[in-house]
């Protein structure tokens, strides 16, 4: 089937909680992106709806910075979140705030999707694909093709060219048994390693991770123009 997993047909929907890291610190946007309007709503509660509507999502754990456990709190309920089962502080590090997140879930859901609060675009056919595929594996993440050329540079100066072929632009939600990625990334943690992807904390265990179709509209907003661009993309999303 090639690179990218598809899921099979007839195939039951697993259990699967959320976690969604919402505890960064938005330097390079100026201002929180996950309280940034998108279409007059929230960017987070965009997202939150996103995974709300997927059958295979029966909860989902927000994670965010101390401060805005009762601003993400007072959101949530605003925007009758069912699904939203918890609020909870964030750690140090990316790292350490999803472990946070994977050690809320309850133990009646043994696959765990983590997607960033900031890719409020996200489709549910992104999301179910991947949850799908890491049922029947152990790991996989939404990912899409590079497009343009990728250059490999030290000081300033090209060392190589990659095969463009090969390379991937990794998305979330990425998707993992609830056991593996919990060990995994409390390995990470114990070595004092910081990840900004997840499949990474899987991989230095030696786990493959399979790729899932991801979407080019599946955006994570960082920067201002980020943001433009996202609302275009819902503007045109609602009329098509």
């Amino acid at each position: 089937m090639g690179i990218f997993q598809r899921r099979r047909k007839g195939a039951q929907p697993p259990c699967c909680a959320a976690v969604v890291p919402a505890a960064g610190s938005s330097t390079r946007m100026g201002q929180d992106k996950l309280f940034a309007p998108l279409g007059g709503v929230p960017v987070l509660i965009h997202t939150l709806r996103a995974l709300e509507s997927c059958p295979s999502v029966g909860a989902i754990i927000v994670v965010t910075r101390s401060d805005h456990l009762v601003e993400v709190g007072k959101l949530c309920r605003e925007a009758a979140l069912s699904k939203v089962s918890k609020v909870v502080s964030g750690g140090a590090t990316r790292t350490e705030s999803v472990l946070a997140g994977v050690e809320a879930v309850g133990e009646e859901y043994p696959i765990v999707a983590i997607h960033d609060g900031a890719r409020p675009l996200v489709s549910r056919e992104v999301v179910e694909a991947a949850i799908a595929a890491a049922a029947s594996g152990s790991a996989a993440a939404p990912a899409v093709p590079v497009k343009d050329t990728v250059k490999e540079a030290e000081r300033g100066i090209v060392t190589a060219t990659p095969d463009r072929s090969r390379l991937f632009a990794v998305q979330t939600p990425q998707v993992f048994d609830t056991d593996l990625i919990r060990t995994a990334l409390t390995r990470a943690v114990e070595d004092g390693i910081s990840l900004t992807d997840d499949c990474a904390a899987v991989e230095r265990m030696g786990v493959p991770v399979a790729l899932t179709q991801g979407s080019y509209t599946n955006l994570k907003i960082t920067t201002p123009e980020d943001l433009a661009v996202a609302e275009a993309l819902l503007e045109w999303r609602e009329r098509t």
